[in-house]
């Protein structure tokens, strides 16, 4: 995410508690933060899917998905 949308969401929620917001400025703090999360989230799995698990025995092995 660019620093410019982060610095955004920064200003926006400052904005929020002191002020308040209008229903755009609502519509753009929600859009920004779900994008955010997303790529937050998709970070997030792209480590996991890259890490590995030594057992006792000195085994490598991938980390499994965990079933619903």
């Amino acid at each position: 995410m660019l620093q410019e949308k982060i610095t955004r969401i920064n200003e926006l929620s400052r904005k929020a508690k002191t002020v308040g917001l209008t229903e755009d400025e609502k519509a753009e703090q929600q859009a920004l933060r779900k994008e955010y999360i997303a790529e937050w989230r998709l970070g997030l799995q792209q480590t996991l899917d890259n890490t590995y698990v030594v057992d006792s025995e000195g085994n490598k092995r991938k980390l499994e998905k965990k079933g619903n």
